[in-house]
């Protein structure tokens, strides 16, 4: 049997690829639309007709099944496979913009974060509200540590929160500049660090030890003037290097 051609090989790997990556997008316009990345092609809108709101944010699940989509006020969830425009459920509770959201790495749970300065965990098995955390300040961004036991948040305030889940409270609080609202938070798939982003468009990094060590649990390692205006998002490689 002749060896396939380099174009067979070709389209078959591009096909591989249209079928591992999924590409997201939504919008001021109301709508969320799915996109085939390699070719540029919209395989998939949801309209949301009669639905008011701006799509604030999204957030796709580890096994790529599910699509939550920060509403205005609520989240969507909706399932990646169907075609259809109607969503699974919606987590509603939120009184003000909803600004972060992110998924558990085995897709037990969703965090939300809003302006209206609570942070809350939806459990994904049986649709239910299951906490909220009350941060005292409207929320920017909230991502989950690696051990998948704590949260760490930013806000209006200017402080950066670490949420610890098996105890229900705000364990660490960090304070880089006062009143200088911290717009991002991002940490190293390891653990290991933590970068957060301010309105100034400041930088600051901290070096995250293990509680046993006797070290402090953030310990600062630097800090430097990424933008000279408003710094919207900070992000680390996945590798953590």
């Amino acid at each position: 049997m002749p060896a396939p051609s380099h174009s067979h090989a070709q389209k078959t790997n591009n096909a591989r690829q249209d079928m591992s990556v999924i590409l997201v997008t939504g919008s001021y316009d109301h709508e969320i639309r799915f996109w085939e990345a390699w070719s540029g092609i919209c395989s998939r809108t949801i309209a949301r007709s009669g639905e008011s709101g701006q799509v604030n944010r999204l957030a796709i699940s580890p096994d790529k099944r599910l699509l939550a989509a920060a509403i205005h006020k609520k989240v969507n969830i909706y399932e990646i496979a169907s075609t259809a425009n109607e969503h699974l459920v919606t987590f509603e509770g939120h009184t003000m913009n909803v600004t972060a959201v992110s998924f558990h790495s085995e897709g037990k749970w969703l965090v939300t974060g809003s302006e209206d300065g609570t942070i809350r965990i939806w459990d994904l098995r049986n649709s239910s509200l299951h906490r909220i955390y009350d941060n005292g300040a409207p929320v920017n961004d909230v991502v989950i540590h690696p051990n998948q036991g704590e949260l760490i948040s930013c806000d209006q305030a200017g402080s950066i929160k670490q949420w610890d889940l098996s105890d229900n409270i705000c364990s660490h609080e960090l304070t880089p500049a006062a009143d200088v609202p911290i717009r991002s938070v991002t940490l190293a798939s390891d653990g290991s660090c933590l970068v957060a982003g301010n309105n100034r468009g400041q930088c600051y990094v901290w070096r995250i030890n293990d509680e046993h060590t006797g070290l402090p649990r953030y310990q600062a390692v630097t800090r430097f003037s990424a933008h000279t205006k408003y710094l919207t998002r900070c992000l680390l490689s996945p590798d953590a290097r």
